[in-house]
């Protein structure tokens, strides 16, 4: 069994004491009264059965047995300290490793990376892309970015974004032989289909074209090779708001019409309740808001400053 030790309130008061020479300015540091610093002394010397002081015309002076315990204690307290602010030092800045899907890595995390970097260097961040959910008891995780409905019990969830889904392509595809004009000429083109064809049946009628017989392009299995797919020519995408931001803003994907269709899946910030409020958790969840935040009025500028049908938001 651990040795009874003496209350920590007690010591405190006993170096404070010592240090100051006196019980009133003890007190004074330690926000309590002078009586208050007295009775834990006194309770300490009566529980080791050491006397610590003699009190003499209004001194204090600090006794031999108690210039030893002094050192013992101060030595204590000070790595306590010590440990205590390497514990805090840690939790805002080291190691922060975060789990998130292949698609957020390439299409909206690695743009960013050295923004972070140059903004928090204290912290050593650590992607890791996979298709599961990671399990934070299990896995050396700090915190992760999710596509689903945000219903995972026990976890502490932001949604990073509102999203939708709307048609993207290549620039040259506004100036080639088959111009888009109106909805029904992205029928024209090849359709990169993302695991089905279903998505684009839905785009065509809240366009108001048929696409019950959407069958030609190719279909793909990540959203990431889409994306790609339609900046490099190779045909007409369907993409959501955060995925497609980045090549949005930087001209590499416009926007042919402004249809949408909404998701009721999206991304999400995701971490273990307990470790919600770490600083460095705190630091890196900020930023993703914020980064978003700023992807959404760079994208609302981007469509409102072009005229007619082209649109970016």
């Amino acid at each position: 069994m651990r040795p009874r030790l003496p209350p920590l309130n007690a010591l405190k008061a006993f170096e404070a004491a010592a240090r100051h020479e006196s019980f009133t300015r003890a007190a004074e540091e330690l926000c309590v009264t002078q009586g208050a610093v007295s009775h834990q002394v006194k309770a300490l010397e009566a529980e080791l059965a050491v006397k610590l002081f003699n009190r003499e015309r209004q001194r204090l002076l600090i006794t031999e047995a108690g210039r030893d315990y002094l050192a013992v204690i101060r030595d204590a307290l000070d790595r306590i300290a010590s440990g205590t602010e390497r514990l805090l030092q840690r939790q805002s800045a080291g190691v922060l490793t975060v789990s998130t899907s292949p698609d957020f890595a390439a299409k909206w995390l690695v743009h960013r990376l050295g923004h972070f970097a140059e903004a928090h260097a204290g912290i050593d961040l650590r992607v890791s892309a996979t298709m599961h959910h990671v399990d934070f008891t299990r896995e050396d995780v700090d915190i992760a970015v999710r596509h689903g409905d945000g219903n995972w019990p026990g976890l502490d969830t932001v949604k990073l974004s509102p999203e939708q889904l709307f048609a993207v392509c290549s620039p040259k595809l506004l100036s080639g032989r088959h111009r888009l004009e109106k909805p029904g000429d992205i029928l024209k083109f090849p359709l990169l289909h993302l695991d089905s064809r279903t998505d684009w049946t839905k785009w065509l009628q809240a366009a108001g074209v048929d696409g019950s017989a959407v069958i030609h392009g190719p279909v793909l299995n990540r959203a990431s090779m889409i994306i790609d797919a339609a900046i490099n020519g190779q045909g007409i995408a369907l993409a959501r708001t955060t995925l497609a931001a980045w090549d949005l803003i930087h001209g590499r994907l416009v926007r042919p019409f402004v249809a949408s269709v909404p998701v009721s899946r999206t991304y999400w910030i995701v971490c273990p309740k307990v470790t919600s409020t770490l600083p460095k958790i705190l630091i890196f969840r900020d930023w993703l808001l914020s980064e978003a935040a700023t992807d959404l009025r760079k994208l609302k500028a981007l469509g409102s400053s072009k005229p007619g049908k082209v649109r970016a938001t």
